[in-house]
């Protein structure tokens, strides 16, 4: 995958798409995560999240896949990469907590648990933006 940093603007290009994906995910996911928390009673919470939770997806599956062509390129200094490390822990925490979230029955439910968990939820995905761009200066 040597070609992926020679060849010129095929890195930034991946970087872009990386981005978007994380602003996709992000962004869905909050939206979703302040009805939770009460705002914009009068949306349909089950409605939203059948509308939101799907862009979310995609945006991580762009994020992810983007990134595994990011990290497959520069697999030794990724691994050595503390920034790295931490990101891929967090993500990891992040997707335990979206399966609970979404195994009992989360995305229909606004009480006390579903909003401790979207609040832990967006911290780990700020912690997790932050890490990633910390990687560059590790």
């Amino acid at each position: 995958m040597n070609w992926v940093t020679t060849v010129p603007f095929v890195y930034p290009a991946l970087e872009a798409v990386h981005i978007v994906g994380i602003g996709l995910l992000l962004g869905s996911l909050v939206v979703f995560e302040m009805r939770v928390w009460g705002l914009g009673r009068a949306v349909d919470l089950g409605a939203l999240a059948r509308l939101a939770l799907p862009i979310t997806g995609a945006g991580f599956a762009l994020a992810a896949a983007s990134g595994l062509v990011m990290f497959v390129s520069q697999f030794e200094e990724m691994i050595a990469n503390k920034a790295f490390v931490w990101k891929m822990a967090l993500i990891a925490v992040a997707g335990l907590n979206a399966l609970d979230f979404h195994s009992r029955g989360g995305s229909s439910r606004d009480d006390r648990r579903a909003r401790l968990q979207t609040a832990l939820s967006l911290g780990l995905w700020l912690a997790i933006v932050a890490c990633g761009r910390w990687i560059a200066y590790k």
